[in-house]
């Protein structure tokens, strides 16, 4: 009876292992394209409140087939960026143009995540800064009170 017992167990441990698929990996393409960019993080340093949030990111493909890009999405609503809809020949370049809503004051940091055929499919390029407040109110604005601190 023990015998019958152990041999099941070994059966069904061995249908188990079996029944396991082994992963492998994709296969890495040698000649992928390849963002190679100039920087991955561009610092606005401070800035005046309003002023100009456009920043472009240059980057050359330097892999051996056309690059496409089929997205690029900002970390919040405050960053907007552009890309090129037509594929980056090999060797080629060309720019992600990022507009930051410079209308919000204060420090920021902000990513943009590339969606492409890459060799790193996703890549995240990031925007950082302070936005100055306003020296002057606005005409008719009433200047704000001080906040009360609690003891």
């Amino acid at each position: 009876m023990k015998k019958t017992i152990i041999l099941g167990l070994i059966l069904c441990a061995a249908i188990g292992v079996n029944a396991q698929e082994t992963a492998t990996p994709n296969p890495v393409n040698p000649n992928a394209p390849k963002f190679k960019f100039v920087t991955e993080e561009i610092d606005y340093g401070t800035i005046e409140h309003n002023a100009d949030g456009n920043r472009e990111f240059k980057f050359t493909n330097v892999g051996k087939e056309p690059l496409i890009i089929s997205n690029a999405v900002g970390s919040c609503g405050c960053t907007t960026p552009s890309w090129p809809k037509e594929p980056i020949k090999p060797g080629a370049s060309d720019v992600i143009k990022v507009h930051y809503a410079t209308d919000r004051v204060g420090a920021f940091e902000k990513t943009v995540t590339l969606t492409s055929n890459a060799d790193v499919p996703s890549k995240v390029i990031k925007i950082k800064g302070v936005v100055k407040p306003d020296p002057t109110p606005a005409p008719g604005a009433t200047p704000a009170a001080p906040a009360e601190q609690k003891h």
